[in-house]
């Protein structure tokens, strides 16, 4: 088995200054890809504002012997996703994988929380993967080739107390995710999505004990495999924490299907277990799949 390399690849990756973003930006670098390393420098509220954690990267990827160049704007602005991508067209000519990293926290429970601390996690979470998503995928697909990688998490895919707002905005990131992934399939552009657990200055409080053995460099394969030429899955979600590798999916049950007239409440009462159960579930690839689905259910 050959070694994955990326001398002809440029990836851009968000968040980069610490944490998870910073083992990417280094190991990707360290096989050969140039790297656009983006970190607006503020804390993990999202506040503030610095170049120092980015230029920290960027020297201890050159000393290394490779090559990367800082980005310092923010995510949640169109704007400044255009100017991330822009910089790797500026610098490099062309950007071939986008690993959407960057994250803050503000958490608070449900109903203490305030449309402010909503908004902006909305915005540097799911807006942000937009915005710099959008402009890469242009050229992406002039190139026929990109891969996407996106950061959900636990809390968006089976909750967790006090992280509404974080958990709505992961959660749409596999929708944004799946939608990338059929519209680049005949342009040879894969979609994935990560749910990582590990140790980083925004979750060393939450793990607890656990956080020693979820350091942040167990996540680092898997991103690196899913951004390569090798991978050819697309349209997934992985779990992904202290060396453990799994599949995460959405899968839909046989059901329970009326083919006599118009079901009452009383009719799904009635079949509500068969409707529950998952039984022999398929995975859809799509909406087309789901309404094929229901199409064969109603001709059976």
């Amino acid at each position: 088995m050959s070694e994955i390399r990326f001398d002809d690849r440029v990836a851009v990756i968000t968040g980069a200054g610490g944490g998870l973003g910073r083992t990417y930006a280094l190991e990707f670098a360290r096989r050969g890809g140039k790297v656009v390393v983006n970190d607006l420098g503020g804390a993990s509220d999202g506040t503030g504002g610095s170049s120092s954690m980015a230029d920290q990267v960027i020297k201890e990827i050159e000393e290394a012997g490779g090559t990367a160049v800082a980005n310092y704007d923010s995510v949640s602005t169109p704007e400044g996703g255009e100017a991330i991508i822009q910089t790797a067209l500026d610098t490099f000519g062309q950007v071939d994988i986008v690993v959407n990293n960057a994250g803050i926290l503000r958490d608070k429970s449900f109903v203490k929380l305030s449309p402010e601390e909503l908004e902006i996690v909305i915005d540097v979470h799911l807006k942000g993967a937009f915005y710099v998503s959008q402009p890469a995928f242009r050229a992406m697909k002039e190139r026929n080739y990109g891969r996407f990688i996106h950061t959900t998490s636990a809390a968006g895919v089976f909750g967790n107390f006090g992280q509404s707002n974080y958990g709505a905005a992961k959660m749409g990131l596999v929708g944004l995710s799946n939608v990338l992934a059929v519209e680049g399939a005949k342009n040879n552009i894969k979609s994935n999505v990560i749910a990582p657990i590990a140790k980083t200055r925004l979750t060393e409080e939450l793990l607890g004990p656990m956080a020693d053995r979820v350091e942040a460099d167990k996540v680092t394969p898997l991103v690196v495999y899913l951004a390569s030429e090798a991978n050819e899955e697309t349209h997934c979600v992985y779990s992904v924490g202290g060396g453990r590798f799994a599949r995460i999916f959405i899968g839909l049950a046989p059901g329970w299907t009326d083919k006599a007239g118009t079901p009452t409440a009383e009719d799904i009462q009635a079949n509500f277990p068969q409707i529950h159960e998952p039984g022999d579930y398929t995975i859809p690839g799509s909406i087309a799949d789901e309404m094929r689905l229901i199409a064969q259910s109603l001709s059976d």
